[in-house]
């Protein structure tokens, strides 16, 4: 999927120092080692199941059944484009993305960066350098954190030294009709941090993920607005009968 770069935005991927070759990555298995790896800090939030909650905690100006497919292509467009689909984590503007690449099984690589919120200190923000791959037979998109990228240029990109560096899973299960939303991040530590865990202990409020609203609101046209937890016995999850 080829979508818009923000370019060299104020703010955005400033290169330094001398290039460096960079060597290929096995996104999937980087990660799953990683994972298995007891000394780092490892999370799972638990499923979203984003039509049960749609039913259940908004209105929507129009009916929307909404679908696994289009879940999917929620996550191709974020996965290019975190600064639209994350506001909250990623500057305005800040992102960019190069070294495209396609291979055989319509899995799609390349490399991004952007300037984002650290998890612990949310007042500050530092770079963040990632290899994507996009795997739409899984329906899985990985994002491997790197310490150094080779820019478009060849000259070297360093991340930012606030935070551990992180890799991050966003996936789509279920049926086309009832999509489910799994996410999972591994921070690389020499030991489970407990601070970094209760970040991410499950939120009190029951809304969708931030860039399941924005999707619905920019690439769907539909407005949506929350309403106060609750649901009366006659309703039903989103595209089922009344």
């Amino acid at each position: 999927m080829k979508l818009e770069s923000t370019g060299d935005a104020v703010g955005a991927c400033v290169p330094g120092g001398a290039p460096e070759p960079v060597t290929q990555l096995m996104h999937e298995e980087a990660f799953k080692r990683a994972w298995s790896n007891r000394d780092n800090t490892r999370i799972e939030l638990p499923p979203v199941d984003i039509n049960r909650t749609l039913a259940r905690f908004y209105r929507m100006d129009k009916p929307l059944r909404f679908t696994r497919t289009m879940l999917w292509d929620m996550e191709v467009r974020k996965a290019f484009r975190p600064d639209l689909y994350i506001p909250s984590v990623v500057s305005e503007g800040s992102a960019r993305y190069w070294r495209q690449q396609a291979s055989g099984d319509e899995a799609e690589s390349f490399v991004r960066c952007s300037r984002q919120r650290l998890w612990l200190k949310p007042s500050e923000r530092g770079l963040v350098l990632e290899r994507v791959l996009l795997n739409p037979a899984r329906q899985r998109a990985t994002f491997i954190g790197a310490a150094e990228l080779q820019d478009r240029d060849g000259k070297l990109l360093r991340a930012g030294d606030g935070q551990p560096l992180f890799h991050v899973e966003h996936s789509v299960e279920g049926s086309e009709l009832r999509p489910l939303n799994l996410w999972r991040i591994v921070f690389l530590t020499d030991g489970p941090r407990q601070k970094l865990i209760e970040r991410f202990k499950p939120a009190k409020d029951v809304w969708l993920r931030e860039f399941v609203e924005i999707y619905i609101r920019r690439d769907l046209r539909i407005e949506l607005t929350r309403r106060k937890p609750g649901r009366s016995p006659t309703e039903k999850p989103a595209g089922e009968p009344l």
